[in-house]
């Protein structure tokens, strides 16, 4: 990802979630969340039907980017970047690439995870995931940024029953990626800067490869090598070039990589050679991958499709994962990355998507034999879909906490998730006490049951739309003297505003509501359960927007709380 490599591995932290006081420690009032429901609607969706041969792309709606994909006999495994969102790395399975379910997250302790000093957009970058048939045992290897680990590697012989403790690796650069060779060897490839005074131009980025040692889980000291500088022409001074997977197919080795940044300019790239260590060479129609190409304002804009990934289905078709966004009307990218999937063309020499160098379509054809039950049997939906929550049993893997386990925070009751809230708040780089569910589509609602009354100014509970500690709405209720007040504040590059006040009536529950259209967000309450009523007007997602707020997660709806409230009515 462009520029971050530029971020520092920061030492461990200093604070830990010990630092951070819980709410049951003083006199703080309960606050129960309960009903949270969301509604996606977008436009795209009810104009393109479903056909019962199709199925929608991207798989994942929302913040999952970076994909990466493997195979065990008939069971594909597929995970996400997750940066400091805790738990970390979520994992899918699937039988047929259509269906998924998300069955937890690689990373799910804070022994693998120290992210508690993080920025969002620091934490885990570009998790590989591959199946060793050799030795019946999957790995994940990544990079963990702010934290002193770096590149790291995980491994299981079962995804769904849990994952090992972090071996550190010892090398530097970002996106590793493992290849078990046929003959039973490993490899380990990544991104790296150039050897030290060879840097030709801004972005100018090597991939390197190591020997791996599977029994010391490290790679061989010494057996480092460059076998791509810059990118396909280094005389075109290509950029970032990162991402890298291996591959092998009839005796060939195939590096598949990004390419231009992860942005407007994102594609992927390909090289062949006879030897896992090269030379290789890029086909002559790379990229095989983009959307770069196409009038900015055409309708229903997929754009900065890239980092890739492969996996070869049981009869020897291919299908590629890889992200892209889908910008609201305004060009901003709420949602942030998303997983997408095409069929892979490789009748030929070189892999090529299927329908990845056209404008792309929402919908792709249903491989054959398969049902589409996205959203049914506990499959993880897409579309326009609704995802109901009463929170009074076991969470969905769907919520997470940032930068911390969310049991620190949260009790789960008959009546709803508690939160005891922490004396930090959304605007601190530290772990906060709020619950977010990912924004999923451009246009939808959100809405929360909040059991609530507050017995001072530094308690406040509710909504948040937040795209990072610096780029953020909070929408809550608080108390000044001995009257109740909602409010809505926006933050800014860090700069926080008090948009709107009002004066309520508290006698019971209060229910909370988040609605966008595209760019236009309301925020809006009802005391008596139906009919909602607004503060503050229409307000614009413009700081919820990657281009906006930059980094690179999508937007986040929280429920939170916190005991240090600074919003005054």
């Amino acid at each position: 990802m462009k520029n971050r490599m530029k971020n520092p591995f920061f030492v461990k932290n200093k604070i830990g979630l010990a630092a951070v006081i819980l709410s049951s420690l003083g006199n703080i009032s309960a606050q129960v969340f309960s009903d949270f429901v969301y509604k996606g609607n977008d436009k795209i969706y009810t104009e393109n039907p479903l056909r019962t041969n199709e199925f929608y792309s991207p798989i994942l709606q929302g913040c999952y980017p970076d994909p990466s994909i493997t195979r065990k006999g008939n069971d594909y495994y597929l995970v996400n970047s997750s940066f400091s969102m805790f738990p970390g790395v979520p994992i899918f399975h699937s039988s047929d690439l259509v269906n998924w379910k998300q069955i937890g997250h690689v990373l799910d302790r804070p022994s693998q995870l120290k992210v508690e000093t993080a920025g969002v957009s620091e934490g885990i970058y570009a998790p590989d995931i591959k199946y060793n048939k050799y030795n019946d045992t999957f790995y994940m290897v990544t990079t963990q940024i702010a934290s002193g680990i770096g590149n790291m590697i995980v491994k299981t012989k079962d995804p769904a029953k849990g994952w090992s403790e972090v071996q550190k690796l010892n090398f530097d650069g970002i996106d590793p990626s493992i290849f078990f060779d046929d003959d039973g060897k490993a490899y380990i490839i990544h991104n790296d800067a150039p050897p030290t005074g060879t840097e030709q131009y801004s972005g100018h980025r090597v991939i390197k490869m190591w020997d791996y040692d599977l029994e010391k889980d490290q790679v061989v000291a010494g057996s480092d090598k460059i076998i791509v500088n810059g990118g396909v022409d280094i005389a075109q001074k290509p950029i970032w070039i990162e991402g890298p997977h291996l591959y092998k197919k009839n005796g060939k080795y195939y590096l598949m990589c990004a390419e231009g940044g992860t942005g407007g300019n994102h594609s992927e790239v390909i090289f062949m050679s006879d030897s896992p260590k090269g030379p290789f060479i890029p086909a002559s129609n790379n990229p095989i991958l983009t959307q770069r190409y196409f009038p900015k304002d055409r309708k229903d804009k997929v754009d900065w499709a890239g980092h890739a990934d492969l996996v070869e289905t049981p009869d020897g078709k291919y299908y590629g994962v890889f992200l892209a966004i889908r910008p609201n009307e305004k060009n901003r990218v709420n949602t942030g990355r998303e997983t997408f999937i095409l069929p892979v063309d490789w009748s030929g020499t070189y892999p090529v998507f299927e329908n990845g160098l056209v404008p792309m379509k929402p919908v792709i054809k249903m491989p054959n034999g398969v049902s589409n039950q996205t959203g049914k049997n506990g499959f993880f939906p897409n579309g326009n879909f609704t995802f109901s929550d009463h929170l009074n049993n076991t969470l969905d893997n769907r919520w997470i906490a940032m930068r911390g386990p969310k049991e620190n925070f949260v009790n789960v009751t008959k009546n709803g998730v508690k939160i005891n809230p922490f004396t930090t708040n959304i605007k601190d780089k530290a772990p906060v006490s709020a619950l977010f569910h990912r924004q999923q589509h451009a246009s939808f609602e959100a809405t929360v049951n909040l059991d609530f009354k507050p017995k001072s100014e530094k308690e406040l509970a509710g909504m948040s739309c937040y795209q990072n500690e610096k780029f953020n709405y909070v929408f809550g209720l608080t108390k000044k003297g001995k009257d109740f007040y909602l409010v809505l504040e926006r933050t800014e590059k860090g700069n926080s505003v008090l948009l709107k006040s009002e004066k309520i009536l508290l006698n019971k529950n209060i229910k909370l509501q988040v609605v966008a259209q595209g760019d236009d967000y309301q925020f809006n309450y009802s005391l008596e359960g139906n009919n909602f009523m607004n503060v503050g007007g229409a307000v614009s997602g413009d700081i919820l927007s990657t281009d906006v707020a930059g980094g690179f997660t999508g937007s986040l709806i929280g429920l939170y709380s916190t005991s240090a409230n600074d919003i005054q009515p």
